[in-house]
């Protein structure tokens, strides 16, 4: 009878452990679900197949929340109007599932030809069916009167039919979803996909379960539904993971590495902390509440030290398993570039170390003020100065010094006495040939008579070869940086075509500029809607261009003129070859003839072109893209043909 008893008590004690553990994580996906919705509502949501993952994740999250909810809520009413929401939120999944598969293959290469986005509409349409059917208690019927093991809603003849739809929909994208990883080339686009395609179906089967609450399975084995539940929920968020990190390569035109580091950052930072903390304060109250207090005073506590231990823990650890999991074999290259970050020399910094030198040349030799000229080729850029500003009244720096620094020998290159006044080269050797280059001068006030000691000579000396350091670093990262600025473009380039070619290999093919700026696009676009004259035209900030310059030569001098020809020039480099046609190919090339050109409204437009006007508007902006990117390249060209030869060069060529 004893042996009974305490079985029995063990019994509840393993049940009641399960349903903590799986409620946790029940509420770990939802907080994952979210947080994932918040990450891709920074995607690039012109992206297809990025608005559809957010429509995705949000129903994810809807039925999450709403079951957490459900499930610590004590009034039947509210718990009956949560699972509702959830049911809901399901009959919407299969619809977001198939228009993300739709989306996914359309990427591919395998665009629809109107049958799969019209599947796209008919089942949205009926997923709205099925929630409209909720509240009057068809598709699903009213809160259960007694849990199997968690409340639930009672099926109704309707429901059985919901599961029809729930299972064919769900396999119709899972049709697309593998057509969409065979025609894949790459091993890593395979791969990708292959986590996409799993991470889009494990939630849609692991739902499953909930249509399945009420069995009598469940109700005699609590613990196997309990356990289900919470490898489910597990496997959820891994592949909601797996989710997000696949689309962040259509949301954003990033490598892997900084893709994976973001994401990481984000989900520590954010569902694991908040998960981790949310199982420490609920394991707390429970363990209070068998103790007859159900709110324990160490809850706050627990909360507070547990978000302020994992944050600590993180900041720690995170970069060093960033560095190990995601750079590789590039690790010396990417922390090369992060120290130069971290330790960069910014113009302010230079000021402040300037400063520091003038005060301690004051400090040194009791001179009133001292001062820095920094150069920028032969002329003072700006000067730093220290002590009494009166000083600068009578500054002898002018181009002639520094001419004749320039041409000074060596020997003479330490101390200038000049006009009352100290002056010291800080200027760094550049080569072994003795080529030196100026970066600035350093002056303070000297008496004719006036002396110093060797030990103050020595300190100002060592104070200068500082301030040359300096210059010359700041010179130096200057440099990196316009560069970096130029690659900029390039580089930005080169990620869109990975992105695009990844799983579309005519994207390597696709024409167009490196980068079109949005400002010059909405120039292209201001000039073209006053083409026939008006200020947008003629105070245009595309007048400024070499090859409207160079275009004004053969139309009097008339720069809106020519500017007119040009971007005629550039619609026309849009036209496909043959007769005009009123067809998908032709669409961008008579929207811009039309509409701009030949002045014609909106709404005629559209009509001509059989089109939506929403629709005219996205395409009208595709069709704005490619002229600007035209008329880029023939500044370009203008560019580079207004470079004249030298005087050596065209005798090289004359010979």
């Amino acid at each position: 009878m004893v042996f009974s008893i305490s079985n029995s008590l063990l019994q509840v004690t393993v049940t009641s452990v399960l349903e903590t553990l799986s409620q946790i994580f029940t509420a770990g996906v939802a907080i994952t679900a979210i947080a994932l919705l918040m990450y891709s509502s920074g995607f690039n949501l012109k992206d297809k197949l990025a608005r559809t993952f957010v429509i995705v994740m949000a129903a994810l999250a809807l039925m999450f929340t709403t079951e957490t909810i459900a499930n610590i809520s004590n009034s039947p009413e509210l718990i009956q109007l949560w699972l509702q929401i959830r049911w809901a939120a399901m009959a919407m999944l299969p619809a977001a599932t198939f228009h993300f598969s739709d989306a996914l293959l359309t990427i591919t290469g395998w665009p629809s030809r109107g049958r799969r986005t019209w599947m796209v509409r008919i089942f949205y349409f009926i997923a709205l069916v099925w929630i409209a059917l909720i509240p009057a208690g068809i598709t699903v019927g009213s809160l259960a009167p007694q849990e199997s093991p968690m409340p639930y809603l009672l099926r109704t003849d309707a429901t059985r039919f919901f599961d029809l739809y729930y299972l064919l929909v769900n396999g119709l994208s899972f049709y697309n979803l593998g057509r969409a990883v065979r025609r894949s080339n790459t091993t890593t686009t395979r791969r990708r996909l292959m986590y996409l395609c799993v991470g889009t179906i494990a939630p849609a089967v692991i739902s499953i379960l909930f249509l399945l609450h009420g069995s009598q399975l469940f109700y005699r084995n609590p613990d196997f539904f309990w356990i289900l539940n919470l490898i489910g929920s597990i496997i959820t968020v891994v592949s909601l993971m797996a989710m997000a990190y696949v689309v962040s390569f259509f949301g954003f035109n990033w490598t892997d590495r900084a893709i994976k580091s973001r994401l990481f950052r984000w989900l520590m930072r954010g569902p694991f902390v908040a998960v981790v903390t949310l199982g420490m304060t609920t394991v707390v109250r429970r363990y209070g509440e068998l103790y007859g207090n159900p709110y324990s005073p160490y809850v706050p506590v627990v909360m507070i030290a547990t978000i302020m231990l994992l944050e600590y823990v993180i900041t720690l650890v995170a970069p060093a398993m960033e560095k190990a999991l995601f750079f590789g074999a590039d690790r010396e290259d990417l922390s090369l570039i992060r120290n130069l970050e971290e330790r960069m020399l910014t113009e302010k910094d230079l000021d402040q170390f300037l400063e520091i030198i003038t005060a301690s040349i004051c400090d040194q030799l009791q001179v009133p003020g001292a001062f820095i000229a920094v150069l920028e080729g032969n002329t003072v850029r700006y000067i730093i100065h220290a002590g009494d500003r009166h000083v600068l009244d009578h500054l002898p720096v002018s181009d002639e010094l520094i001419q004749k620094i320039h041409h000074s020998p060596e020997e003479a290159r330490e101390i200038y006495h000049l006009d009352s006044f100290g002056l010291i080269p800080l200027e760094y050797q550049l080569d072994e040939q003795g080529q030196y280059r100026l970066f600035g001068i350093c002056g303070f006030p000297l008496e004719a008579d006036q002396e110093f000691e060797p030990e103050q000579l020595n300190a100002v000396h060592l104070l200068a070869e500082r301030a040359t350091l300096a210059l010359k670093d700041r010179a130096l990262q200057v440099q990196v940086l316009e560069s970096l600025s130029t690659l900029q473009p390039e580089v930005d380039y080169i990620q869109e075509l990975i992105a695009s070619a990844s799983y579309n290999q005519r994207g390597l093919y696709r024409n167009g500029a490196p980068h079109v700026p949005p400002e010059f696009v909405d120039w292209v676009k201001d000039a073209l809607s006053h083409y026939w004259g008006g200020p947008k035209l003629t105070n245009s900030s595309l007048l400024e261009l070499k090859v409207v310059q160079a275009e004004s030569e053969s139309h009097d001098g008339s720069r809106t003129n020519a500017l007119r020809a040009l971007l005629k020039q550039a619609i026309e480099q849009t036209r496909p070859e043959g007769e005009r046609k009123y067809t998908s190919d032709w669409i961008l090339y008579n929207i811009l003839d039309l509409k701009f050109i030949q002045g014609e409204k909106v709404r005629e437009v559209a009509r001509k072109l059989s089109v939506s006007e929403a629709d005219l508007y996205r395409k009208q902006r595709v069709a704005l893209e490619s002229v600007a990117q035209n008329l880029m390249k023939m500044e370009a060209e203008a560019a580079s043909a207004d470079v004249k030869p030298t005087p050596e060069t065209q005798m090289d060529q004359d010979q």
